[in-house]
């Protein structure tokens, strides 16, 4: 699905220095790395907080608890998505409310939203799946009138944009995940938080650290979640790359889309400017997707399901009563194909034709 020695061996010099540059300096939590990686990341995404954490579903547990959500309180998200987002609204005790997505997009549908707020609501949760933005426009509309908090996950779409903005600078907290897939992936775990808002960067802050500002004083019950300083080394030799690879993958994504065009049963996602394409999901219809995929893999193509069950099926959440029946239609018919920034002209033709093949068998 992706390979991700080559990035390796491009930067290896960059990554090499960083990593002596690091064990040389006998500090490896906190310190100047994190520092200079968090002001630079703030700086490209255009905020004015980023607080480094170590993964993105801490990222999303945190920025809930730095605006009060808890018990009693609900959460709008999307039912598609990576189990950690609900997981995470769940883990700060408030209820997750599924609202259904758009299957054009895959994100939270903004026409459904506003129905799904009540008294107890607090905070709109969209998910950018696969690297395309959800519309913040429809969202934060929504949360403007009803006096709520939109928190981003942001998992799949560091360099994304909505209309000129970069995802997790539109609402008022925004949560990324620098696992090794994603479009800038550390070498390990790894999350950040961003804001705007100085008092929800001063609770994050202290949530990383075992809910202190100064050491031993701790005036709340945190987490051990700081982004450690190798890390955040790695990721300053690659954010400075991330523009040129996330045009790399919308190159790949226009292959794929001139590739499958005449191909029945077979659509293709939308290619827009600001749209990262984590990943590139097609949707196989007619009820043969398994089939196909199973096709594939005898012919040595690999793919991924995500995800073969949307959220508000999974037994955790099977009392939720959520009703969504385009997220569960797409269960059922999305297929990733292989995408990343150094996938080769010719190896996607290798994977258009075996499902092509796939689809006839």
């Amino acid at each position: 699905m992706l390979d991700l020695t080559p990035e390796v061996e491009e930067l290896w010099d960059d990554l090499e220095a960083a990593f002596r540059r690091v064990m040389r300096s006998g500090q490896f939590v906190g310190g100047p790395e994190v520092a200079a990686f968090e002001a630079e990341a703030a700086a490209y995404l255009g905020v004015a907080h980023a607080i480094g954490v170590n993964s993105g579903t801490d990222a999303l547990v945190i920025a809930l608890r730095a605006l009060g959500v808890g018990p009693g309180d609900e959460v709008l998200t999307t039912p598609f998505s990576f189990f950690a987002t609900a997981e995470a609204v769940a883990s700060v005790g408030a209820t997750p409310v599924f609202v259904d997505v758009d299957e054009r997009t895959f994100n939270l549908d903004p026409s459904l939203v506003e129905a799904a707020v009540t008294p107890r609501t607090r905070v709109i949760l969209p998910v950018h799946l696969y690297g395309r933005p959800a519309d913040m426009d429809a969202i934060m509309n929504v949360a403007e009138r009803h006096g709520l908090k939109v928190v981003e996950d942001c998992a799949q779409s560091f360099g994304a944009s909505w209309r000129g903005r970069k995802t997790g600078s539109i609402g008022h907290v925004g949560a990324f995940s620098f696992y090794p897939t994603k479009n800038l992936g550390g070498f390990g775990d790894g999350g950040l938080i961003t804001t705007d808002d100085d008092g929800v960067a001063k609770t994050a802050r202290m949530l990383r650290d075992h809910g202190s500002e100064r050491r031993y004083e701790n005036v709340m019950l945190g987490y051990n979640s700081r982004l450690d300083a190798l890390q955040a080394a790695l990721l300053r030799v690659k954010l400075p790359r991330v523009d040129a690879w996330n045009e790399r993958r919308r190159d790949v994504a226009r292959r794929y889309g001139e590739l499958l065009a005449d191909i029945a049963d077979v659509v293709a996602p939308e290619i827009t400017p600001e749209h990262v394409f984590h990943q590139y999901t097609v949707r196989v219809l007619g009820g043969r997707r398994d089939a196909v995929r199973e096709r594939l893999e005898r012919a040595g193509v690999a793919t991924m399901v995500y995800y073969p069950a949307p959220i508000h099926r999974s037994p955790v959440f099977a009392n939720a009563g959520a009703y969504c029946p385009t997220s569960d239609d797409l269960s059922g018919e999305v297929l990733s194909l292989p995408i990343g920034p150094f996938l080769d002209p010719t190896a996607q033709q290798t994977v258009v034709a075996a499902l092509a093949e796939a689809l006839i068998s």
